[in-house]
Parts: structure tokens; sequence; C-alpha cells
């Protein structure tokens, strides 16, 4: 088990954001951490993909689930890796979620983003 950025453990001899990860030592943690990585690399392809089809206009996380037809909890995480392997960013850009009337970060590939300093 290795501690990994966030303060969780990952699976041995994998790292966040390469593989799920899990905190504490309850073995549910760990089993749902282990059964995630079976299927992750999949996953990122099809988030990565939904934000490529988008082009410069990006989504949310909500949007992604929505266009994948899956939980907005399983695509956050998901735009998370793939923001720390540097393949998608936040475009500067907010939108409303329609179910939480809240404002989302837009994502978007890396080579639509802005180029000015930090993370945008």
């Amino acid at each position: 088990m290795r501690a990994h950025a966030a303060g969780g453990y990952s699976s041995p001899g994998a790292i966040f954001p390469y593989a799920a990860g899990f905190k504490g030592s309850a073995d549910t943690g760990r089993e749902a951490a282990e059964a995630i990585n079976k299927k992750l690399g999949r996953l990122q392809r099809l988030v990565h993909g939904a934000v490529k089809g988008r082009g410069r206009y990006g989504l949310t996380a909500e949007e992604a689930a929505g266009i994948l037809n899956m939980d907005r909890v399983s695509v956050q995480p998901r735009l998370s890796e793939l923001k720390a392997m540097g393949l998608v960013k936040d475009s500067g850009q907010r939108r409303i979620n329609p179910s939480s009337r809240k404002r989302a970060v837009v994502w978007v590939l890396a080579e639509f983003a802005p180029q000015k300093g930090g993370d945008v």
C-alpha cells in the first residue's frame, strides 16, 4: 500500500492518478479501489472522449455524466485524474449545473485551455 498526494492510499505498486486510492484501513475502501482500478483506463478514456467531443466549448462533470449516461460521482474523479495527467484543464469558465444550481468548472482538453498562468 502506498500513500498518494491526496492523503489516501492506492493498491500496491500503483499511485494516483493512475489508480484509484482509498483512505484508512477499512477493507471496503480497499476493495472498492481495487474494483474501480480494473475499469479505470476505460472510464478515463470515455470521459476524455466526451471532453474531446465538445472541443473549445468543453463541459462540466454533470454534462459529461449526461452524455455518458453515468453518475456524476463516477465522472468527477476521472476528470481529476485526467487533470493530474495534464490531459484536461479548467477552462476558467463556469456554467450552472441544473441539478444543484451551483457554478461548475468547465473542462477542456489541455490544447484548448487559456495559456495564462496557473491551471487555466
